[in-house]
């Protein structure tokens, strides 16, 4: 049976699963639709929490930066798995004794103040539709290849489907088809990792197999080192990034983690404190089998794709490169005229991604625009590596239609979770905290839905206009959550004397800082400019640690020549802290 009957089969199953579960999980009441009606066992919170962070980015698009990168893409593995380590010893069981729905909620009573609210509901905004971004252009990604339909239809049918169980469950429906979900994605990322790894060492554990020896005798990383070098790379297992950058960029995806509000709102999900703290636990461990296999399947699928491109004839390349030649996320231009893809270190085009003409070479390529004086003719964008990575290893179909549904089951789990927040953000605080305090139930949930429906719409356009390969766009909604929310939650709980002064006026500084040095360095606004230009040598992907830092200065500064908060405020902070009566969650 072809890749395509697999594919449409294998999603097609998980879809009615979802469905299934967002009908029998319909959300009646306010606080089940905004924390599944705090109910929900350690155990099956652990498993959403963990398909809720584990997004397209880290199904699609880790190991393919960790596969170009090598030793560089490190950054993303210590600053992602570092960062919810953070989150759940310092945050999340603090978070869940003062039992709000909401980051917004927690800031605006915390910081009593509704300006405070209104600035954390627009730096929510801004995170979630950032993050968002990345999650649709996974979405069409995955459709546009394996269901072989255009992607703006790919989008519309993964928009319509998180719609549905958005829309009936709310936070309920969507924390159990987050369940699934993970039971879907981690099977489809373990599966490939499992058979690539014996086919290439002999050993099925992939975390071994990358350390283990291949035909010949030689270590599997040795080989992919000399790989590298024959063909003018640095070495795989050798760093290119000034030490600074490094830790720039892990120490603002660590805490840019610790200020997500999609995945701090899952610890309000639980019904006590210590169930907070259990399905923390879980949760890491989940995340751990992922982000433990991720550096391997970089390296088998880095491996596999120089010794089957590499100065290959394309009239005797597999079917599995014309396949993705087809989606223009793969290209290759004949520049000197032999038949052959000459893939060697240097830019490829003149721009990011490559502008295919209506014709084809001499040879059957695509033709693709490119003005480059560079040697390297083939074009790879980072994104297909994980999804590729079966065909281009020769797996049986069914194995790579079952990485369709899981990277489907990444990016519209992380989807669902941004796109709540964004839906409660604006229904709860915004309507029923500061416009329409005497909103009925019924005329808040039903807000909740309309907000929903617009974020989608909205979703669905970053998904037929992608901004970017899909960790970079989730790297810079890392940096911006540290940059706002971070400090503000952080001083909240551990800083009684952080008034509301200090915290907005660090939130907007933050937020204001990371936003130009991305629009900046990433958008080419504002004059632009080249790596040379970067603040301090920093990567727009890292200055989130420098905007974050800006933010703590400027809120602590301020509230030390400002005025105390209230005591009744003081007060409330120092219960938060106290562990006694820690069992149970207490609501304000």
């Amino acid at each position: 049976m072809s890749v395509q009957f697999w594919t449409w089969l294998l999603v097609g199953i998980t879809f009615a699963l979802y469905f299934g579960i967002a009908i029998w999980a319909r959300a009646g009441s306010t606080k089940e639709f905004y924390v599944a009606g705090g109910g929900v066992s350690p155990l099956a919170n652990g498993m959403a929490t963990a398909a809720d962070w584990m997004s397209a980015a880290s199904f699609i698009s880790m190991a393919g930066i960790i596969s170009f990168a090598g030793y560089d893409g490190s950054v993303y593995l210590m600053g992602w798995t570092g960062g919810y380590v953070l989150l759940a010893l310092l945050l999340a069981p603090y978070l869940r004794k003062f039992g709000k729905f909401t980051v917004p909620d927690f800031i605006g009573d915390r910081y009593y103040s509704n300006t405070a609210r209104t600035v954390a509901v627009l730096c929510a905004l801004i995170v979630s539709f950032t993050y968002v971004a990345g999650q649709m252009r996974g979405v069409g990604i995955v459709f546009s290849q394996f269901l072989q339909v255009d992607i703006t239809i790919g989008v519309l049918i993964g928009m319509t489907v998180v719609l549905v169980f958005a829309l009936l469950g709310g936070m309920k429906g969507i924390t159990y088809t987050q369940v699934a979900q993970y039971c879907v994605l981690i099977f489809a990322f373990m599966v490939p990792a499992f058979f690539i790894s014996f086919q290439m060492t002999g050993n099925i554990i992939p975390q071994l197999g990358m350390g283990g020896k291949v035909e010949g005798g030689v270590f599997l990383l040795d080989k992919l080192d000399t790989l590298h070098t024959e063909l003018g790379f640095n070495e795989y297992t050798s760093g290119t990034k000034s030490t600074w950058d490094v830790f720039a960029i892990t120490l603002a995806l660590m805490a840019g983690t610790a200020g997500l509000p999609h995945v701090i709102v899952r610890f309000f999900t639980v019904p006590k404190v210590k169930d907070a703290r259990k399905s923390a636990g879980y949760a890491l461990f989940l995340i751990a089998i992922l982000y433990t296999t991720a550096p391997a399947i970089a390296v088998f699928s880095r491996t596999n794709l120089i010794e089957t491109v590499s100065n290959q004839r394309y009239d005797e390349i597999p079917v599995w490169f014309k396949n993705w030649e087809n989606t223009g996320l793969i290209a290759w231009s004949d520049k000197n005229g032999d038949g052959k893809i000459q893939y060697v270190a240097g830019n490829s085009l003149s721009g990011s991604k490559p502008i295919y003409e209506d014709a084809r070479g001499e040879h059957g390529e695509r033709i693709v625009t490119n003005n480059s004086d560079e040697v390297n003719e083939l074009y790879v964008d980072r994104d297909i590596m994980v999804l590729a990575n079966p065909e281009i290893a020769n797996l049986p179909n069914w194995v790579i239609g079952l990485v369709a549904a899981g990277g489907l089951a990444a990016a519209l789990s992380t989807a669902a979770g941004l796109l709540l927040v964004i839906s409660t953000s604006v229904s709860h605080d915004l309507i029923k905290k500061q416009l329409r305090p005497n909103i009925s139930d019924k005329g808040e949930l039903l807000a909740a839905r309309i907000s929903i429906f617009v974020a989608i719409v909205i979703a669905g356009y970053f998904g037929v206009n992608p901004p970017g390969f899909v960790a970079a766009v989730v790297a810079l909604a890392f940096g911006l959550a540290a940059a706002s929310f971070f400090p503000a939650i952080i001083l909240g709980i551990f800083d009684k004397r952080m008034n509301k002064e200090g915290a907005i006026a660090g939130m907007i500084v933050g937020m204001s800082l990371m936003l130009y040095y991305m629009m900046r360095f990433k958008l080419d606004m504002f004059g632009g400019g080249t790596s040379e230009d970067w603040w301090f040598g920093t990567s727009p992907e890292g200055f989130g640690t420098i905007a974050m830092c800006v933010n703590f200065v400027i809120s602590i500064v301020i509230s030390r020549v400002s005025l105390a908060p209230p005591q009744e405020v003081q007060d409330m902070v120092e219960s938060i802290r106290i562990p006694s009566g820690a069992g149970e969650a207490q609501d304000h």
